[in-house]
C-alpha cells in the first residue's frame, strides 16, 4: 500500500517528478524474473495466452522508464533489469523467450512499448545489444508484420513498431506502415476525434492512442511526411480544446467507457503533446493539468499491500475489468509520464502549475457527441448512448448511461435479479417479471445539441422509450415518454454517492424527492411528473468505480400498459 501523499509539487520539478515515478515503480523490482524478461504480478488470467501475461508486465513499465531515461534519469537496477530483458526476451534459445506471434496477438500491443524504447532511448535498449541480440529483437518485432492486427487503435502498434525498426536502420515494412496509416485516416472523424475502428466508440482511446501516437509519429517523420505530420499536430490542437472539458479542477477526469483500469493514462495526451513540442494549451495550464491529475490518481487506494498497481479504477475492482486486463495491464497508465523526457532547460520545469481556465458551465462537444457540465470539482458528461453492441464486458454501463461524472464515476451491475445488484445509477431501470433492465443501445437518429439530447431506445421487447435530457444550472432534467405493452415498475436514478459509514453519510426520502449526501458531495432526484416516489437505494458493495459503498437516490414509478410521460429532475451541483 502506497501511503505517500502526493501534491502538485511532486510533479513541478524534474527531480520531484522522477522521484514520484520511481516511488511508483520500485515495488515491481522483486517480481522480475532471473533473466529480466518477465514480471510475475498475480494469478488472474485473460482471454489471451497466460504466457504473454508476464511479458506484458515487463513491457508496460517502459512507458514510464523510457521518458525517465530519455530525459537523463538513471536507476542502475532498472537499467540492468532491462538490459537483461532485452537480451533474453527475444532470444528463441532462452527459457524466457517471448515466443512468436499469431493473428491479433496481445504481444503486438506490448511491441509498442518496446518500440517506444527503441525510438526514444536506443542508448539504453538497442546499442548495448550484441549483433546477434539486435538480430533477435528485429526478428521478434517483425512478427507484427506477419500477422493481422485488430482493425482499431491497434494499427498504431504496427505503425510504431515499423517506425522503430526504421529508426535503427533495420528492415521494416513500408506496406504495413502505409496500410495502418490508411486505416487510421479512415477512423478519423472531425475536430481532432477518431473512432476506435470503423464504427468504434469515441472514448479514452483517443488520448490513450489515436491522437497521442499521431504526435509520436510526427516527432520522427516530420521531414519525410510533412503534410501528414502537420495534420496530426493540427488534430491534436483541436482535440485539446474539447478534451480539456473532461477534466475537473481537482485533477480527476470523467469516468467513461472501457479500459478504465489504465487510470492516469487519461492524462497521457497532455504529456505526449509536450514531448512532441505542441503547447496545445498555455504551458502553465498543461503543467497544472498533468500535476493535479497524477496527484489525484496516486492518492487513491489503487495499490496492493506490496505497492503494486491493481486492476480496478479508484480502488481494486475486478468487476469492472476487461477480459484483456492482466495483473501488469494497469501500468499502461505510465504513458502520462512522457513529460519526463523534456530537457532540463525546458520552460515546463520553471512554469507554475496553473488552474483550469474559466470553462463554460455547459459545453456542447459535437465531435465527442457529448454535453459536458462543470460545477465545483465535478465534470459531468451527458451522453446519448451507443448505437451498436460491442463484444466487451459491461458496455451498457460504460457507454449507455445518461450521465458520467469525474466525482461519482459510474456503477457496474453484478446481476439483474435485484435492483441492488443492478446498481443502475444515471439510468432508467425497468423491472419486468423477476429481471431488471436498463438501456443497452440507442436507436439510430438521436439528436444532440447545446439545449439537450433526444434519444429513442428499448430496454427489452415490449417497452419503447423516448428520452430527452436537458442540462440545468443544478444538474439536468429527464423527460421519458414510455410506451409499454404491460404494467411494470421503473426507477429513474441519480448518481451513486459515497456511503462509507465511517463518514456519516446522509440519506433522505420525502414524497417525490430523495437525496444522498456525503460531505460536500450530493445528488438529489425529484419526480416532477408521473407520480414518482423518492427512494434511496443501497446497491451491492463494490459496484461503483470510485466508492466501494454507495447510495443512489431515485424516483420510483409505476408504469401502466399504454403510453405515459414521466419527468425527473436530477441535481448534483449546488
Amino acid at each position: 500500500m502506497n501511503r505517500y501523499h502526493y501534491t502538485e509539487a511532486d510533479f513541478a520539478s524534474k527531480e520531484a517528478a522522477r522521484a514520484s515515478l520511481l516511488r511508483l515503480l520500485a515495488p515491481l523490482k522483486p517480481f522480475y524474473s532471473e533473466g529480466g524478461a518477465r514480471v510475475s504480478l498475480g494469478v488472474t488470467s485473460t482471454h489471451y495466452e497466460n504466457d504473454s501475461i508476464p511479458m506484458e508486465a515487463f513491457a508496460r513499465p517502459l512507458w514510464g522508464l523510457v521518458p525517465f531515461w530519455a530525459g537523463g534519469g538513471s536507476d542502475p537496477e532498472f537499467e540492468d533489469l532491462y538490459r537483461r530483458g532485452f537480451r533474453h526476451g527475444p532470444d528463441p534459445d532462452h527459457p524466457e523467450y517471448w515466443h512468436t506471434g499469431r493473428n491479433y496477438d496481445q504481444k503486438f500491443c506490448e511491441m509498442a512499448a518496446v518500440s517506444y524504447a527503441v525510438l526514444l532511448c536506443p542508448d539504453k535498449v538497442w546499442e548495448p545489444l550484441s549483433a546477434r541480440e539486435r538480430d533477435n529483437l528485429t526478428e521478434w518485432l517483425w512478427e507484427i508484420n506477419r500477422y493481422e492486427c485488430v482493425a482499431s487503435n491497434w494499427q498504431w502498434f504496427c505503425i510504431l513498431t515499423n517506425l522503430a525498426l526504421k529508426s535503427v536502420g533495420r528492415p521494416y515494412s513500408r506496406e504495413r506502415l502505409d496500410f495502418g496509416l490508411g486505416l487510421i485516416e479512415d477512423y478519423y472523424d472531425a475536430g481532432g476525434w477518431y473512432h476506435d475502428g470503423a464504427g468504434g466508440e469515441k472514448d479514452y482511446y483517443n488520448p490513450f492512442v489515436m491522437v497521442s501516437y499521431g504526435l509520436l509519429y510526427a516527432m520522427f517523420m516530420e521531414t519525410e511526411e510533412p503534410g501528414r505530420c502537420a495534420r496530426y499536430r493540427e488534430r491534436a490542437r483541436s482535440f485539446a480544446r474539447d478534451y480539456l472539458y473532461w477534466f475537473a479542477p481537482d485533477g480527476a477526469s470523467i469516468a467513461y467507457g472501457r479500459s478504465l483500469t489504465y487510470r492516469f493514462a487519461q492524462g497521457a495526451f497532455w504529456s505526449v503533446a509536450l514531448l512532441a513540442g505542441e503547447e496545445v494549451l498555455p504551458l502553465p495550464v498543461m503543467k497544472g493539468l498533468i500535476a493535479r491529475h497524477l496527484a489525484w490518481w496516486l492518492n487513491q487506494p489503487i495499490y496492493d499491500n506490496a505497492g503494486v498497481l491493481t486492476i480496478g479504477y479508484a480502488y481494486p475492482n475486478l468487476q469492472m475489468s476487461e477480459t484483456y486486463n492482466a495483473p501488469g495491464s494497469p501500468y499502461w497508465a505510465l504513458k502520462a509520464f512522457a513529460f519526463l523526457a523534456l530537457p532540463d532547460d525546458h520552460p515546463f520545469w520553471s512554469a507554475d502549475c496553473a488552474p483550469l481556465p474559466t470553462l463554460e458551465p455547459c459545453k456542447y462537444l459535437p465531435h465527442a457527441n457529448m454535453l459536458v457540465q462543470h460545477g465545483g470539482d465535478n465534470a459531468v458528461a451527458l451522453a446519448p448512448g451507443r448505437l451498436e453492441t460491442e463484444p466487451y464486458a459491461h458496455t451498457a454501463e460504460k457507454y449507455s448511461k445518461f450521465a458520467y461524472s469525474s466525482r461519482f464515476g459510474f456503477s457496474i451491475a453484478r446481476a439483474n435479479y435485484e435492483l441492488a445488484q443492478m446498481a443502475p445509477d444515471s439510468s432508467l431501470c425497468f423491472q419486468v417479471g423477476r429481471y431488471y433492465y436498463q438501456r443497452d443501445v440507442a436507436q439510430p437518429g438521436y439528436s444532440i445539441g447545446p439545449e439537450g439530447i433526444e434519444t429513442h431506445w428499448s430496454p427489452l421487447d415490449g417497452i419503447r422509450v423516448a428520452t430527452r435530457i436537458e442540462p440545468t444550472p443544478t444538474g439536468h432534467l429527464r423527460t421519458h415518454i414510455i410506451e409499454s405493452e404491460f404494467d411494470c415498475a421503473a426507477w429513474d436514478c441519480g448518481f451513486a454517492v459515497n456511503a462509507d459509514d465511517r463518514l456519516a453519510p446522509e440519506r433522505t426520502a420525502d414524497g417525490p424527492r430523495a437525496q444522498a449526501r456525503c460531505g460536500s458531495d450530493f445528488c438529489a432526484v425529484e419526480s416532477l411528473e408521473g407520480g414518482g416516489v423518492g427512494e434511496v437505494l443501497l446497491p451491492d458493495p463494490n459496484t461503483n468505480l470510485i466508492f466501494p459503498k454507495t447510495a443512489i437516490p431515485l424516483a420510483a414509478y409505476a408504469i401502466r400498459k399504454g403510453k405515459q410521460t414521466i419527468r425527473t429532475q436530477v441535481d448534483y451541483f449546488g
